[in-house]
Parts: structure tokens; C-alpha cells; sequence
């Protein structure tokens, strides 16, 4: 299957009022695609779909949680109804935590998991019921923590390690079947998004990023790159490709390493986030694309566009030189 220029595609963006998703419908309607927006903050959505239609573009919005199976099909359903039906389906909505795993509320876990990873399931198997005869593009946003887990963000790593687990098995699956459907999993490192103030915290401070942190755009020029040329899977920043790489090469000194780093640098000198800041049970209301990260904030990825751009070769070389780089700022 050849998948179609942007300007000839209709996509679906779950969790496209806030970060990675906003960013990517702005531009994915920059370049002439058509698009399904769903969120679960109606204003935020209709707010965004004026300004791409302001801009000459076509957006439907569609408000819904993705942790609800009969949500996530009337995606789909609005999709055919509008648009006849769509070529891909970005599986982006998600929240996050931050806190210690024995420390942390069981049944916020288990909200977290149905909005991470039963999303990503429920909007899958949604995409490829109806992408199974004309073919297209699945693509699951993922984390580099599926390849190593952090302190501070265990529920949050163990979602995304279920979604990996899950993407790529559906992948092999589908190519087993011969199925026309191109399955993507895109693995971010820290993206300065409202992603920490939006998350579930059990930190006595606000959470925030450990850099290198990049820009929401970074991980949208990476989305719909797949959405267009075959990719079986891409990280975002050459910084989480080399972290996965140490844990690959050292596993022990590498967690030993994540643990001084993370407990520390995950806190900020601002006050807690109030209580009712997190969007696990609600959605947060606003059009928001970047958060408050006081550091340097990355607007390219040499890495990841040599991995987009120049193949597997090239994107072996560089998770070789992000490890020796990794390894030498540990020493």
C-alpha cells in the first residue's frame, strides 16, 4: 500500500485540544489534510476547528473519551458520515502521573490505564476494522519510556510498555494476514506540553520535564511523516533514543542512573499542582499546545530526522552515538 500525500487524507486525531495532538492537527491542516478532532473538551475542539476552517481547511470536531468503546466508535461513525471515512487514525490521547507506585491510588492506575492504553486499543481496532479493505495508517503514540522506565512515572511507563506490547503484536498480526495497514508506534521523549501540569501528581512540588525536552511540533512532523511513508516505529529526540540504548547495553547502571536523575529532576521549585488540576476524570477545557518549561526547549531533532529521513542504517548510527554520548556524560 502507498499511502496518499497529506493533501489527499482524511485523519483522525484523538486527543486533539492539548500538546502533541493540537500540534499535529494544526499542521496536518497546514498541509491541506481533512480532519476528525476528538477530545473530551468540547469548547477547546470547536475553538480549534473554526481556526482551521478559518484558514481554508476542513475540521470536524467530536467530543469524546476515549476510554468508552461507544466513544471511540462514534469517531469513527463521524468520520464515515463526513468525510466517507479516513486513511489515518492517530491514536494520541493520554494522560499522565507522577509519584512513587506504593505511594500512588490504585484506582487512579486504573484510570490512567483505561484512558492510555484501552484507548489505543479501542481506537485500533476501530482503525483497522475499517481500513482493513482500502488500506491506510495506524500510528499509536507511544514513550520512550516503553524502552526505559523511570522513577516517578511507573503507572505512566507500565501504560505505554502495554501499548508497545500491544502495537506491535497487532502489527505483526496484520502482515501475517496480509492486511493493508501500516502500523506505527512513535516513541516521544519529554515534550513541553501541558502534559506535567495536566498530570495526576503525588509530588510536593509541581512535576516537571528532565530535559532534553522538545517542542510538540517534533513529535507532529515525526506523526505525519508515518501518516505518509511506511514506519514501523520512530523516537522523538535523540536524548530518550540513547537512554533506551544504555538500558539495552546496561541495564543496571542505567536504572541506577535514572534513579539519581529522575527523583530529583522530576521536582520543581513551584508549589503542588491543586488538586483538582489533573484531567483523569475531567478534561481540562483549554486549547493548549505548550506548557511551562523553564529550560531550553528543542525545536529539531538531528537524530529523528536522520531516522525519518535516511533510514534505518543511519538511525542505527545514531542510537550508537546518542549511547556513547549517554556513557560519557555518565562518567
Amino acid at each position: 500500500m502507498k499511502p496518499k500525500p497529506l493533501s489527499e487524507q482524511v485523519i483522525v486525531i484523538t486527543g486533539a485540544s492539548s500538546g502533541i495532538g493540537l500540534s499535529t492537527a494544526r499542521l496536518a491542516a497546514q498541509e491541506g489534510a481533512r480532519l476528525v478532532l476528538a477530545a473530551r473538551s468540547e469548547e477547546a475542539l470547536r475553538q480549534l476547528a473554526n481556526e482551521i476552517t478559518a484558514a481554508g481547511g476542513e475540521a470536524v470536531p467530536v467530543v469524546a473519551d476515549v476510554s468508552r468503546e461507544e466513544d471511540v466508535a462514534h469517531i469513527a461513525q463521524v468520520a464515515r458520515e463526513r468525510f466517507g471515512g479516513f486513511d489515518t487514525w492517530v491514536n494520541n490521547a493520554g494522560v499522565g502521573m507522577y509519584g512513587r507506585l506504593l505511594e500512588s491510588d490504585v484506582e487512579d492506575m486504573r484510570r490512567l490505564f483505561d484512558i492510555n492504553f484501552w484507548g489505543v486499543v479501542y481506537g485500533s481496532r476501530e482503525a483497522v476494522s475499517h481500513l482493513r479493505e482500502r488500506g491506510g495508517t495506524l500510528i499509536n503514540v507511544g514513550s520512550v519510556v516503553s524502552e526505559q522506565a523511570i522513577p516517578l512515572q511507573g503507572a505512566y511507563g507500565a501504560s505505554k510498555h502495554a501499548i508497545k506490547a500491544f502495537t506491535d503484536t497487532l502489527r505483526m498480526e496484520l502482515e501475517h494476514d496480509d492486511v493493508p495497514v501500516t502500523v506505527t508506534l512513535i516513541k516521544p521523549g519529554p515534550i513541553d506540553t501541558p502534559f506535567p501540569l495536566h498530570a495526576r501528581s503525588y509530588l510536593p512540588t509541581e512535576p516537571k520535564h528532565v530535559p532534553p525536552v522538545y517542542a510538540p511540533e517534533v513529535v507532529a512532523r515525526a506523526i505525519l511523516h508515518a501518516a505518509v511513508k511506511p514506519t514501523r516505529e520512530l523516537f522523538v529526540g535523540g536524548g530518550g533514543k540513547g537512554m533506551a540504548a544504555s538500558g539495552m547495553l546496561a541495564p543496571a547502571a542505567t536504572e541506577k542512573l535514572m534513579a539519581e536523575v529522575a527523583l530529583p529532576g522530576m521536582q520543581s521549585d513551584r508549589p503542588p499542582l491543586p488538586e483538582d488540576a489533573h484531567i483523569l476524570y475531567h478534561p481540562s477545557g483549554k486549547l493548549e499546545e505548550r506548557g511551562d518549561y523553564e529550560g531550553t526547549v528543542r525545536g529539531t531533532s538531528a537524530y529523528t530526522a536522520a531516522a525519518r529521513n535516511r533510514g534505518l542504517i543511519v538511525a542505527l548510527v545514531g542510537a550508537a552515538l546518542a549511547a556513547v554520548a549517554l556513557g560519557r556524560a555518565r562518567r
